[in-house]
């Protein structure tokens, strides 16, 4: 009975508020899920896809690495990483979460 009771408060507190909402479901018949990242032009796009690439490159490579430190055309902006980063954080989820905590240490 207390188990049952417990999902019901677990239930009410999600209802209670607009959880999830990071993700947006893409298509019923599967499970896969979209992410919607603001951008402001192609152009930015176009930079931020490339400040990933690159990121990705100097991490994986002993060789860029060191040349990153030398070179201007391999500088990543850390901006618009840390830009996407904070854009792909689940805020709503993570209260949710917080949520959770406290019901679990009530019990």
């Amino acid at each position: 009975m207390q188990n049952k009771e417990r999902a019901e408060e677990l239930l009410e507190l999600i209802n209670k508020r607009n959880y999830f909402t990071k993700l947006k479901l893409e298509h019923k018949e599967d499970t896969s899920f979209t992410i919607p990242l603001k951008v402001c032009s192609y152009n930015e796009l176009n930079l931020m896809v490339s400040d990933l690439l690159k990121a990705s490159i100097v991490l994986m490579n002993k060789e860029a690495r060191s040349l990153a430190v030398f070179h201007k055309e391999t500088d990543i902006n850390v901006l618009t990483l840390l830009e996407i980063a904070l854009q792909l954080l689940p805020e709503e989820e993570m209260e949710l979460l917080d949520d959770l905590h406290k019901v679990h240490l009530e019990s």
